[in-house]
């Protein structure tokens, strides 16, 4: 059999985070190269590609920043069209809104994995290594071919749309809220037992989406609508509102004039910042704020997005020149509420 080739892309983040000197804390200074010469298990799985792309903190990642990590790893792929599957290294503090955005644009049948550590390998029981192996096994399996990009830590593998970091410091961080990972690995093998339903990448890429701007506000208790008034002038395009619960906000946002001009000017979402489920669609009315309340109004459900991802997919959208009935199809579709509308028959 011909062995497996792997491209290993680095980003920077705690995966590649090192003490350096008297230093308190540590920071990313391990190339692609390091981290794949401290680990010679990976020769027995493929032929490894090792590639730097960046060496940033996390938190310093952007949207542009992720378009120009897809065009650098297509064009690796088109120097090596023999790479059979591709790893990127990154750090986890935006890795999910990182892995959703390349899974909205991927459009190759290759798995692209991301991967990262909460232990930078400063410290004892750093997860790096381990999560790396596995995240390299799992792209060079077959059975990951065609499910988009995938998320692999602590040995569990899960889908890019629902991947959250979901603890400051616990190796275990990362959860698929509703759905569960879907596979794990056992032994080394990579067991995929919950393959999405289909993929459904964008139908155009972005240069850039420096001019699309979407702000993110989130409920809290006695919410008003200050902000609101604030959002068209400072040079957003749009806006990601996470509600209550079932998608819910207060009545002092939901009767604002100001709320009814924002919907007059931009696209608006809804989501909920339960961290887990869906907003509801039609089960609350009766009262301002109620989600039947507000989807009446003009605003966009993001069904089994979450705030962040909601984010994500409209500032793609926006900077793609999208109308609001694209909009409003691509969430559905990425939300997972209408995929069975025979509009989407053939994945796009």
């Amino acid at each position: 059999m011909n062995r497996q080739r792997l491209l290993i892309i680095a980003c920077g983040g705690t995966i590649s985070s090192a003490r350096v000197g008297d230093a308190i804390g540590a920071s990313p200074t391990l190339t692609a190269q390091q981290l794949v010469a401290d680990l010679p298990q990976l020769a027995a799985i493929a032929d490894i590609e090792a590639s730097t792309f960046s060496m940033l903190p996390s938190p310093h990642m952007t949207l542009d920043e992720v378009l120009r990590l897809l065009r650098f790893i297509d064009g690796r792929l088109d120097a090596e069209p023999a790479v059979d599957g591709v790893v990127v290294t990154h750090g986890t503090d935006t890795l999910e809104e990182v892995a959703f955005a390349l899974d909205l644009l991927w459009r190759h049948d290759r798995p692209l994995v991301v991967t990262g550590a909460m232990r930078n390998s400063s410290v004892p029981g750093s997860d790096g290594p381990a999560n790396l192996v596995a995240a390299a096994l799992t792209a060079a399996s077959p059975a990951a071919a065609g499910l988009g990009v995938l998320v692999v830590v602590n040995d569990e593998i899960h889908a890019a749309r629902f991947a959250r970091k979901s603890h400051t410091a616990s190796v275990a961080t990362f959860r698929s809220p509703t759905i569960g990972p879907i596979g794990y690995l056992a032994e080394g093998d990579p067991r995929i037992v919950l393959a999405p339903r289909q993929r459904l990448p964008l139908r155009r890429v972005p240069d850039s989406v420096l001019d699309s701007p979407v702000a993110l506000l989130k409920m809290a208790i006695g919410e008003d609508d200050r902000l609101l008034g604030h959002v068209v002038a400072a040079g957003y395009r749009g806006v990601v509102i996470e509600g209550f619960g079932g998608g819910h906000v207060t009545r002092e946002i939901a009767d604002s004039p100001a709320l009814a001009e924002l919907l007059a000017q931009v696209p608006v979402v809804l989501s909920s910042r339960a961290g887990a489920g869906e907003p509801l669609r039609r089960t609350y009315s009766g009262f301002a704020g109620s989600e039947i309340d507000l989807l009446g109004r003009g605003l966009i459900s993001s069904g089994a997005l979450d705030g962040p991802k909601s984010r994500v997919l409209l500032t793609l959208l926006l900077a793609t020149g999208a109308d609001e009935d694209e909009i409003r199809l691509a969430f559905g579709r990425q939300g997972l509420y209408c995929l069975d509308d025979p509009a989407l028959e053939g994945g796009r």
